[in-house]
C-alpha cells in the first residue's frame, strides 16, 4: 500500500461526528492574546481529553482517536510551553518534537488530531521581513499560537480570543498605516453650535477653529 492510501486511511479513522469543521485562518501580524489556565484547568482540558478518547474510540483503535503521540503532544503543550500566566503559547513544531520526543510529523499530525477532537484551537503567527532587493517588507510565516479549550462551562473560549474585535497586542506599523484617519470637521462661525464651540475651544486655549472628530 502506496503512502498516500495509509494517509487517507489514517485521516478516514479519526472522522467522528464530533469532529469540528475547520475554521479559516487569518494572518495575524501581533502576538495573539492567550487564555490562562491554572493548573486545575490544565487538569480538567487533560481529563477531558482522555474521556473523548473513550467516548469515541472505535473498534480496531487501540486508545481512540487520540493516539499516545498526540497525549505526549498534549502535554508537551500543556505543561512545557503554556504561560499559566498570560495564556501565551507558541512553540514551533521542532520544539513540540523535542519535548514530546517525537518526529516533526508526528507533531503536525497530533496538532490537527486534537483540533478535530476540539481539544485545542490554533492562530497563524506571521511576521514581516524587509527584502532589500524588492524593497518591500514581505510576510513570512512563524510559530503557531495554541489556545486550549477549557470544558469547565464558565470558562473562556478560543472563538472569543481569536474572534475578537479588539484583539490584544500592539498594532505593528503597517497595520498603523491602514487604520482610517480620524475626520476634520471645518467648523461654521455662522452656525449657532459651532459658534459655542469655538467659544468654548477658546477658553481652553486653542487658537485654531478646526477639531477632530
Amino acid at each position: 500500500m502506496s503512502i498516500q492510501a495509509l494517509r487517507a486511511n489514517q485521516r478516514e479513522s479519526l472522522r467522528s461526528p464530533a469532529f469540528t469543521p475547520r475554521r479559516p485562518r487569518r494572518k495575524r501580524f501581533r502576538e495573539i492574546q492567550g487564555i490562562p489556565h491554572d493548573r486545575n484547568a490544565k487538569a480538567r482540558i487533560w481529563s477531558h481529553a482522555k474521556y473523548y478518547n473513550a467516548e469515541h474510540r472505535r473498534e480496531g483503535q487501540h486508545r481512540g482517536p487520540i493516539t499516545w503521540a498526540a497525549f505526549r503532544v498534549l502535554r508537551a503543550l500543556l505543561w512545557g510551553f503554556h504561560n499559566g500566566k498570560s495564556g501565551k503559547c507558541h512553540p514551533s513544531y521542532e520544539s513540540i518534537a523535542a519535548i514530546a520526543q517525537c518526529s516533526r510529523d508526528t507533531v503536525y499530525a497530533a496538532i490537527n488530531t486534537l483540533y478535530a477532537c476540539d481539544i485545542l484551537d490554533w492562530e497563524q503567527r506571521w511576521d514581516k521581513k524587509w527584502d532589500p532587493d524588492r524593497e518591500e517588507f514581505l510576510p513570512i510565516r512563524i510559530s503557531n499560537a495554541y489556545i486550549f479549550r477549557d470544558p469547565w462551562p464558565c470558562a473562556t473560549t478560543s472563538l472569543q480570543v481569536l474572534e475578537s474585535e479588539n484583539p490584544a497586542g500592539t498594532l505593528t506599523p503597517q497595520e498603523k498605516n491602514t487604520l482610517t484617519p480620524p475626520k476634520i470637521y471645518v467648523l461654521n462661525p455662522q452656525e449657532p453650535l459651532d459658534r459655542t464651540l469655538i467659544e468654548f475651544g477658546k477658553t481652553l486655549g486653542h487658537k485654531f477653529d478646526q477639531f477632530p472628530g
